[in-house]
């Protein structure tokens, strides 16, 4: 029996080398999105759009300045003795991103262990052609690499919980009701724990030194 086609193989390391870093993406990919999905709206819509990116980054700017890790977060980071890249598809049109990218950044900066590069989707259809969510290009989404660039393990665009109620919107035909329920699940984890104890489940898969 033939052995199944396989996709082209990734050169990881490459492409997180010419990746951006998490300052660069915010302002490289900020300019990207403000000339690529305005063109995307009637122009009676631009100041709209316009005023929705400009409300995302500010609440980007805030979490930058004020999200903090518990003391247990960055003792389990601290703990990280291998090398980890995590290449990380996002835009910051997005509400997940807007929500779930600062948490990562967060997290890289506790732990000299731990680099995170930023990709646009439209730059890499290659690597976001493996991780579509329903056949859709939802972010971010972060694949995990270990130090020598082998990919251990992805996480996005949301939490597995809330992953799993989109899904069971769409099976029983009521995606509004699911993506309320998502917002109530968002607003019953302020402090995110739910994310960052999934992003330190791919992080300690990643970096971990036996099976």
């Amino acid at each position: 029996m033939p052995m199944p086609p396989l996709l082209p193989e990734i050169e990881w390391q490459n492409v997180f080398e010419n990746a951006w870093d998490y300052a660069t993406w915010r302002a490289e990919g900020m300019a990207q999105v403000d000339s690529e999905l305005v063109t995307t709206y009637p122009e009676e819509q631009h100041d709209k759009v316009m005023a929705f990116l400009a409300k995302n980054r500010a609440d980007m700017d805030e979490a930058d300045a004020t999200f903090a890790l518990d003391e247990r977060t960055k003792a389990r980071l601290n703990g990280v003795s291998r090398r980890v890249h995590v290449v990380c598809i996002a835009e910051d049109w997005c509400p997940d991103v807007v929500r779930h990218v600062p948490v990562l950044q967060k997290m890289a900066e506790a732990s000299d262990q731990i680099e995170v590069r930023h990709l646009m989707r439209r730059d890499h259809l290659n690597v976001l052609a493996r991780y579509l969510t329903a056949g859709g290009e939802a972010v971010p989404k972060c694949i995990f690499l270990n130090d020598a660039f082998v990919e251990c393990g992805s996480w996005g665009p949301m939490p597995s919980a809330c992953r799993e109620m989109i899904a069971r919107g769409r099976a029983c035909g009521d995606l509004k009701a699911a993506r309320e329920r998502v917002s109530e699940m968002y607003k019953s984890d302020p402090n995110l724990q739910i994310v960052i104890e999934e992003l330190l489940h791919e992080i300690e898969i990643a970096s971990c030194v036996a099976p």
